[in-house]
This record gives C-alpha cells, sequence and structure tokens, in this order.
C-alpha cells in the first residue's frame, strides 16, 4: 500500500508540473505582451465589411456537442466556464474532441478517480491523489498535443513563406498560392491554409480569413507573416521579398533556438534530476523501510511537512525551468 501511495504521490507531482507549465504557456502565447500588440495590430488593420461579423460568426462558429440541449446548456455556461477558451485549446491541439467530448471524458476519469481508490481501500489522501491524477491526465493529454502541433507548424512554416514568395513570383495570386500551399506541403499546415483558403472562397474578406488562421494557429512567427500580408494589401510593396526575409527570419530564429537547447541541456537534466530525486528517494524508502516512511503519511506532521515540503519543491522546479528556458 504504501509503494502504491508513493507512485501516486510521484505522478501527482509530475502531473501538477506538466499543467502548470501548459497553463503557464497558453497563458503567455494568448495574453502575453507580444500577443496584445500583435492582436491590436491586426484589429486596427483588418477590413471589416457591414456584414463581416456576421459571415464571420458563421465560419467560426463550432459545435460543443451534438446534441441540441446539450450544446444550449454549454452556451449558457460557456461564460461563466471558460469553455470558449476551452474549445480554442482544442481548436489549436488539432483534435476531433468537442468540448462535451472532453467534459464527459473529464466525468468519467474523475469518476474512476473516485470509485477505484474507495474499492482498493485506499487512504483519504491516497485517494485524493487519484482523483486529482485522473481529473488532470486529459488536460496533461491536451496540452502536450497542442504544443507538439504547434512546434510542427513552426518548422514547417519557413517552407511555406518560401514557397509563398517562389509562387508570387511566379504571378499567382495570393490566394491561388494558399490553395498551392494546401495542396503540396505536408500537414498540418497544409490544413489551416485549407481552411482559410475555403473561407475566402465562401466570402469572407482575405484580412478575416488570415485573422481566424491566426487564432487557430497561435505562433509569432506566423503572426508576423500575416501582418506582411495585411500591409503590403493597405501600402503595397514586394510581398515576395518580404515574405523571403520573414523565411530567413525563421529559419536563422530556429537554427539559434536549436544551438540554446543544445548547450542548455545539462542544466535541463539537472533540473529532471533535482526534482525527481526527492519523490524517488520517497518511493525506494517506502520500497525498503516502509515503517520508517510511513510517518510522512500517518502522523498530522508528517502530512503537514509533506504539503510544505511539495509546494517548496514546485515552486524550485518552476524557478529552475524559468531560468534554464530562454525565449528567442
Amino acid at each position: 500500500m504504501d509503494a502504491v501511495f508513493s507512485a501516486f504521490a510521484v505522478l501527482l507531482f509530475a502531473a501538477v508540473i506538466l499543467l502548470v507549465e501548459g497553463a503557464w504557456l497558453w497563458w503567455s502565447a494568448a495574453h502575453g505582451g507580444g500577443a496584445r500588440r500583435i492582436s491590436r495590430r491586426l484589429r486596427l488593420m483588418a477590413e471589416r465589411g457591414p456584414g463581416g461579423a456576421e459571415r464571420v460568426d458563421i465560419v467560426k462558429r463550432r459545435t460543443w456537442s451534438s446534441r441540441p440541449a446539450i450544446e444550449r446548456l454549454l452556451r449558457r455556461l460557456g461564460p461563466w466556464c471558460k469553455l470558449a477558451a476551452l474549445d480554442a485549446l482544442l481548436l489549436q491541439a488539432g483534435v476531433q474532441w468537442s468540448v462535451a467530448q472532453f467534459l464527459g471524458a473529464l466525468l468519467v476519469l474523475g469518476a474512476i478517480g473516485l470509485v477505484a481508490p474507495a474499492m482498493a481501500g485506499l487512504p483519504g489522501v491516497g485517494a485524493l491523489l487519484a482523483l486529482g491524477l485522473a481529473v488532470a491526465l486529459p488536460w496533461m493529454v491536451l496540452l502536450r498535443t497542442r504544443r507538439e502541433r504547434l512546434t510542427r507548424l513552426e518548422q514547417q512554416l519557413p517552407e511555406a513563406a518560401d514557397f509563398f514568395g517562389r509562387a508570387l513570383r511566379a504571378g499567382h495570386s495570393f490566394a491561388n498560392v494558399m490553395q498551392m500551399v494546401a495542396d503540396e506541403l505536408p500537414e498540418p499546415i497544409a490544413g489551416e491554409f485549407r481552411t482559410a483558403y475555403e473561407e475566402i472562397n465562401y466570402g469572407v474578406s482575405m484580412s478575416e480569413a488570415l485573422h481566424n488562421l491566426a487564432y487557430r494557429v497561435p505562433l509569432t512567427d506566423l503572426r508576423y507573416l500575416i501582418i506582411a500580408v495585411l500591409i503590403q494589401r493597405e501600402s503595397g510593396g514586394n510581398l515576395a521579398e518580404a515574405l523571403g526575409n520573414i523565411s530567413r527570419l525563421i529559419r536563422a530564429r530556429l537554427k539559434l533556438l536549436a544551438q540554446v537547447r543544445v548547450m542548455s541541456a545539462e542544466g535541463r537534466m539537472s533540473a529532471w534530476i533535482l526534482g525527481l530525486l526527492p519523490l524517488v528517494v520517497m518511493f525506494l524508502m517506502s520500497l525498503t523501510n516502509p515503517e520508517y516512511i510511513s510517518v510522512l503519511w500517518t502522523d498530522p506532521i508528517g502530512v503537514a511537512l509533506m504539503w510544505y515540503a511539495g509546494a517548496i519543491a514546485t515552486g524550485g522546479v518552476l524557478w529552475m525551468r524559468k531560468l534554464i528556458r530562454i525565449r528567442i
């Protein structure tokens, strides 16, 4: 039983770290200073017609459930439960889940997290840890999927910018080049430009379609590309050359980022070791001498010390992550 409790403690600690990291990444991308400046610039440059808002709402509106009754309920609860932000995460992760399906998975796993510990006879703290891990699991999967997809899109963006530049020099229009990118380049970037091209064919203006693209793919490099296109549409200029410069800038940034990751590998490994060492030691001691370590969760003072140590360790891991994470 002590070994099971220790395993739950290790998994919950890792889940909390990943959940806090994912929430911080999402908040920085959506509400950071750079994101606010770029979004404000895009809003100022958008050309909204008299009926534009209604058309964009039709294009952007996603169903949160296949059942009308549940859809209406979720729409009422949306402003209070931030379901629109959850739907944005699902959209940016590229998964086929709806908001109702994700919430249903949370409820099912939460029920399992309540019933399974009771059937296994875990103590109250162990049951609480199991419930927290079960509820955190869907969020961990979603945030990891979103991060991996955005990383792939960021790596494909220079190739897309070069493709735009070559096609524009050959005399193609920007909308036609979007269709060519959707047909020629691999996923997931092809699917995003395909969606933007279909919106333009539907009747949405170019600026609004690019706005929607920036909403689905919250990458700073893509927003720079969109700003270059909007500036060219308003004031003119050599768009092919501008896209070529942006492509070279993105490639140089990605190259420098890879070098920084290599140089900071030792620091990241040290952070992992320092963060996991207390949990590993506690787990091994629970296997070799459970009577010695069991005081931590049987005595009230031991439980308080565990909560205090967990909070301090979490703060230390987040601080080490901030030290070794260099934004370029």
